[in-house]
C-alpha cells in the first residue's frame, strides 16, 4: 500500500474520529490536539520507517511525549481514549505495510470508539463527586441518602473526606439511575420543579 493511499486513509479516519468526538463532547482544544498528534505521529513514523533509526526508538519517544501531554492538563478518561486512538491511527498509517491490514485495524479503532462512547451505551450508569451538607460516617446511611438525592441505586461509594467541624461529607459515588426521563431541554425530569411548586415556594417566602 503506497504512502498516498495511507495518507488519505489516515485523513479520513482522523476526520471521522474527530467528528464523533466533537459531536458528543464539544471541546475544541482537544480536537486540535487529536489532529496534531495524529499528523505528527504519521510524519515522524514515515521518516523513521525510511531511515536507519529503529521504530522502537520512535515509539518510545512518542510514549514519553504522550505522558507529558496527559499530565499537562486534566482530561477525562474517555478523552484519553480518543487521544490514544488518534495516536494509534497515525502509527498504523505511518508504519503501514504492503497489505490491507492497516486499513482493517484503523477501521476497527474508529468503529470501537464510535460504539464504546455512544451515549446510549450504559447511559443510566453515572459517577459523581458529591459534597453532602451532613457528616455521615455510616456507609449504609450514606448510601441511602445518596440514593434519594441522586434518584438511583448506589453501586459503590468512596468517602474522600469526612469533615466533622464543617459538617460535610465528600464522597465519590457510582450509581445507576432508576429513571432517565428528560425534558425537551435535556434536563432530567426528576431534577425539575413544576411551575405550581415554584409559585407555592415563592408565595411561602413572601408570606
Amino acid at each position: 500500500m503506497n504512502f498516498a493511499l495511507l495518507l488519505a486513509l489516515d485523513i479520513v479516519a482522523i476526520a471521522l474520529l474527530i467528528a464523533v468526538y466533537f459531536r458528543r463532547h464539544r471541546r475544541r482544544d482537544l480536537v486540535v490536539s487529536y489532529l496534531c498528534v495524529n499528523v505528527g505521529v504519521l510524519a515522524v513514523t514515515q521518516v523513521l520507517a525510511d531511515s536507519g533509526v529503529g521504530a522502537g526508538l520512535g515509539l518510545g519517544l512518542f510514549g514519553v511525549l504522550s505522558i507529558i501531554r496527559l499530565r499537562s492538563s486534566e482530561i477525562a478518561q474517555h478523552e484519553v481514549a480518543y487521544y490514544f486512538a488518534a495516536l494509534t491511527i497515525g502509527l498504523l498509517a505511518g508504519f503501514g505495510s504492503a497489505d490491507w491490514l492497516p486499513l482493517l485495524l484503523i477501521a476497527l479503532i474508529v468503529a470501537v470508539m464510535y460504539v464504546g462512547d455512544h451515549p446510549r451505551l450504559l447511559r443510566q450508569y453515572r459517577q459523581q463527586v458529591v459534597i453532602c451538607d451532613r457528616a455521615i460516617a455510616d456507609e449504609q446511611e450514606l448510601a441511602a441518602y445518596l440514593s434519594e438525592l441522586l434518584g438511583g441505586t448506589v453501586a459503590s461509594l468512596t468517602v474522600q473526606r469526612l469533615d466533622l467541624v464543617n459538617d460535610t461529607t465528600t464522597v465519590d459515588v457510582r450509581y445507576r439511575r432508576t429513571s432517565d426521563v428528560r425534558s425537551p431541554h435535556g434536563i432530567p425530569a426528576t431534577r425539575q420543579t413544576a411551575p405550581a411548586e415554584r409559585r407555592q415556594s415563592w408565595d411561602g417566602l413572601a408570606s
